[in-house]
């Protein structure tokens, strides 16, 4: 496969050497364009010896190939590693000031970006509105890792690690993985390391007929950045995705369904392996009775149609009722998004809905016009069966994310005493 591999002006460039040498040794033919700044932290010559490419950064070499408009048409795919926060601003506004932002304009396949800054970088209106325009253009762009960053703070804002870069990459173009290069990015001392951890994460679709479907407005956001940070904890993460409008991380393993139904015998299968179970996707409380073979008419001659529900199965009941007649020991968390009423506020029927799912855990939040779906930022409050007290996290979806998780380890520590 022919790649392009774009190299940002950050410090996390002498990383993707490692990357280029895992894409060469699986037999790809790799170009690589690092920016000028990039060229501060690896020089060519490094990039020139593992690619056995020339490289260059300049629309002026190799004018007479017409290079800025060729590597991006010839590019089965293209992967940028580190994206930089001025690389995914240049890359959003479709500048094209130098080979990478020209190859850029030029793709015809699949891109993959990989950012890296530090966390302040990462969560600034700006680049997470960059970020989201890459997106809707039909560009991944991955989570950036969790960990130690340049200097001596940490957060977000980490380049993933090469063989999960390498891993994406591979999905995303379609192309097998090499044997012995499926990436291991939990950590073998996080807190949740040895355990395995099923996330459900998106929205349920429920056809109609075969042009419509009931569906939500859950994004899957913050599924992906609790399956983040179970990976960041060292857990194996399994991911089932229904719709989503973000991409899954990469690293973990992931299951797609679509409606209720599907994701309940996915999420029935997964348990039974799983230490933890997150019921993160938003489930569809109700499905069409009669799904049409046809698409739905509108005509004149004939009445409205009335389409008659039936409910969907409660699968985090199921889940605790499979567990427990088991004896699993197993964690079991909910999640419920609420709005409150003249009989009730929001706490009030969370409170009745953790008595009738008997889940370990429920993280609750509070919907709306505006708020938690398709944001990026997001309000919880972390209820226990145990009845301690409840537990407010907010900020960004990774930083709840990363709450929900610091509470799932202690509750695993208090219930399972350490080996």
């Amino acid at each position: 496969m022919r790649i392009v591999l774009g190299v940002g002006g950050g410090i996390a460039a002498y990383k993707v050497a490692s990357l280029l040498r895992l894409f060469t040794e699986a037999g790809h033919d790799v170009t690589v364009i690092p920016t000028e700044a990039a060229t501060r932290f690896v020089g060519v010559a490094t990039w020139e010896a593992l690619s056995g490419h020339p490289v260059s950064n300049s629309v002026f070499d190799e004018v007479h190939t017409v290079n800025h408009v060729r590597l991006g048409h010839e590019a089965e795919l293209i992967v940028v590693a580190p994206a930089t926060a001025d690389l995914l601003a240049r890359a959003a506004t479709g500048q094209a000031n130098d080979l990478l932002t020209n190859t850029l304009l030029m793709a015809g396949g699949p891109v993959l970006m990989a950012p890296a800054m530090h966390t302040e970088m990462w969560r600034h209106p700006a680049t997470q509105a960059n970020v989201e325009t890459l997106r809707s253009r039909g560009i991944t762009v991955l989570e950036p890792a969790t960990g130690r960053l340049t200097g001596a703070d940490s957060g977000p804002g980490r380049l993933p690690e090469p063989e999960a870069i390498f891993a994406a990459a591979l999905a995303l173009a379609g192309a097998p993985a090499v044997p012995n290069t499926v990436p291991t990015t939990a950590s073998a001392a996080g807190p949740l390391a040895g355990l395995t951890v099923t996330v459900s994460a998106g929205g349920t679709r429920e056809p109609l007929d075969p042009v419509r479907f009931l569906g939500n407005r859950s994004s899957g956001k913050q599924g992906v950045a609790l399956a983040v940070a179970a990976r960041e904890a060292g857990a194996r993460v399994r991911l089932l995705a229904a719709h989503m409008d973000v991409p899954a991380p990469a690293g973990v393993e992931v299951v797609q369904v679509e409606t209720a139904l599907e994701l309940r015998k996915a999420a029935l299968h997964a348990a039974a392996d799983s230490d933890v179970v997150i019921m993160a996707a938003a489930v569809a409380d109700f499905r069409p009775a009669d799904v049409s073979g046809t698409k739905i008419k509108k005509r004149d001659d004939v009445a409205d149609p009335v389409i008659s529900l039936v409910r969907n199965p409660d699968i985090l009941r199921e889940l605790v009722e499979v567990r427990d007649a088991a004896s699993r020991n197993q964690l079991i968390v909910g999640f419920a998004a609420e709005t409150g009423d003249a009989d009730g506020d929001v706490l009030e029927y969370a409170q009745a809905k953790l008595r009738r799912k008997a889940c370990d855990l429920l993280v609750v939040n509070q919907v709306g016009q505006n708020q938690v779906f398709g944001q990026d930022s997001n309000a919880v409050v972390i209820l226990s069966r145990s009845g301690s007290e409840p537990q407010e996290a907010s900020g960004s979806k990774s930083d709840v994310a990363a709450a929900v998780i610091d509470r799932i380890s202690a509750e695993l520590s208090r219930v399972v005493p350490p080996a």
